[in-house]
C-alpha cells in the first residue's frame, strides 16, 4: 500500500511535463499549419526533380541484380525444398 505514496507523484509528475510540453507547442506554433505536412507528400521537391537518378534506389540502368534480389530467391529456393 506504501507503494501508492510513490507512484502518485509520479503521476503528477509525468502529467505536469505532459501539459508543460503541450503549452511549449502552441507557444511555439507548432499547430499553426496541420494542413501543409499533410499535402507535401502528395507534391515533390525542386530540388529532388532535378536529380531523378538521386530519387530511386536501384539503378535502373545496370543488369546487376540486387542483394535483396538474391536474398528473395534464396528464400523461395528454400522454400521449395521438402523438409
Amino acid at each position: 500500500m506504501s507503494i501508492i505514496y510513490v507512484l502518485i507523484p509520479i503521476a503528477m509528475l509525468f502529467v505536469l511535463i505532459a501539459v508543460g510540453i503541450f503549452f511549449w507547442a502552441v507557444r511555439s506554433e507548432q499547430f499553426d499549419d496541420l494542413n501543409r505536412q499533410g499535402s507535401s507528400i502528395l507534391f515533390e521537391d525542386d530540388n529532388k526533380a532535378s536529380n531523378p537518378a538521386s530519387n530511386s534506389v536501384h539503378n535502373t540502368e545496370t543488369n546487376h541484380p540486387s542483394a535483396a534480389d538474391s536474398d528473395v530467391q534464396a528464400v523461395k529456393a528454400n522454400a521449395n525444398e521438402p523438409h
